[in-house]
């Protein structure tokens, strides 16, 4: 009686690690459009980015160090946040 129980524990906790980091960005990383909630989200590394169309998703996909940086932030909000400054 107490095994069904604990791996029905085991596996909600294996599911839990496996949920993929939730997105931050508020530009698509390919096109450099604004995003929101309601965009598209596409998984890499383990990560949700929010992306302005279904297109912006294949190149994020096929290239993703030409859009990402290595710690996994968007290059479009760094360039952008420079501006700013």
């Amino acid at each position: 009686m107490i095994l069904p129980l604990f791996l029905a524990l085991l596996t909600t906790v294996a599911t839990e690690q496996e949920k993929p980091k939730p997105a931050e960005n508020t530009l698509c990383p390919v096109m450099k459009q604004k995003v929101t909630e309601k965009n598209q989200v596409v998984v890499i590394n383990d990560r949700e980015y929010r992306i302005c169309c279904t297109p912006c998703a294949s190149k994020l996909e096929k290239e993703p160090d030409k859009y990402l940086n290595p710690d996994g932030s968007v290059k479009a909000e760094d360039k952008n946040n420079k501006q700013k400054k």
